[in-house]
C-alpha cells in the first residue's frame, strides 16, 4: 500500500520553492542595519546606506519588489534588495543577497546567477555566459566570481559572492568584468558584517 503525502515549502530544493516562499520588499529591506553577525564566525548582512561609496536609492530610485527570486526564504534567513548609485549619476547597481543559508551557498549563488539573468531577459540562444573568479575576494574570503552578459567587452556583467553563510549577487549595467568585481568586493565590504 502506498501513502501520499503532501510536500511542504520546506521540502523543496530551492529551484523549486513557490513565489509565495519570495517575501515581499518591505520585510526583506528592513532598517536594522547594525543585526549583529551570528555565532560561529557566520556572517550577516546589513542594509546599508552605502556600499563601495555608492548611495542607496530611497524614494522613487527605491526597489519596490524582489525582482530576483532569492531562493527558498526559511526561518532566520534575511534577505537585502537595494539600487546603489554613484551620487554624480549614473545607472543604478541591483543588489540582493540572503544570509544564514543553510544549504551550500555557491549553490544558492548559481541560483541567484541564473535569476538575475531571468531579470535582466538573457536570451539561451546566445549561449550561456561563464562566471570568472575574481583574482581578489578582498578581506571576507569566499568566493566571488563575475559573468558579462554581452556579446560585447563592456555591457551587463553580474557578479556574485558565495562564503559559509550568505551569498549575493550585483548587477552593474554598462561595465566590464574586472571594473564590476574590484567594485562588488569593495561594496561587499559595506553590506556583509
Amino acid at each position: 500500500m502506498a501513502a501520499l503525502t503532501a510536500c511542504q515549502p520546506e521540502d523543496l530544493p530551492a529551484d523549486d520553492a513557490p513565489s509565495s516562499a519570495i517575501p515581499d520588499a518591505s520585510a526583506a529591506a528592513s532598517p536594522s542595519a547594525s543585526r549583529p553577525a551570528v555565532p560561529g564566525g557566520e556572517r550577516s548582512l546589513v542594509d546599508a546606506a552605502e556600499a563601495g561609496g555608492l548611495r542607496k536609492h530611497t524614494g522613487d530610485g527605491a526597489v519596490t519588489d524582489v525582482p530576483v527570486d532569492p531562493g527558498e526564504m526559511r526561518e532566520g534567513m534575511r534577505l537585502v534588495v537595494s539600487h546603489f548609485a554613484d551620487p554624480e549619476g549614473g545607472d543604478p547597481i541591483l543588489f540582493e543577497g540572503v544570509d544564514n543559508v543553510p544549504e551550500d551557498t555557491s549553490k544558492r549563488r548559481e541560483h541567484l546567477f541564473r535569476g538575475m539573468l531571468e531579470y535582466i531577459e538573457w536570451d539561451p540562444e546566445l549561449g550561456q555566459p561563464q562566471a570568472q573568479p575574481v583574482a581578489d575576494p578582498g578581506p571576507l574570503g569566499g568566493s566571488v566570481e563575475c559573468l558579462t552578459a554581452s556579446l560585447a567587452e563592456n555591457g551587463q556583467v553580474i557578479c556574485g559572492w558565495a562564503d559559509e553563510s550568505t551569498a549575493a549577487v550585483a548587477l552593474f549595467p554598462d561595465s566590464t568584468s574586472d571594473e564590476a568585481g574590484k567594485l562588488f568586493v569593495a561594496m561587499r565590504g559595506d553590506l556583509e558584517r
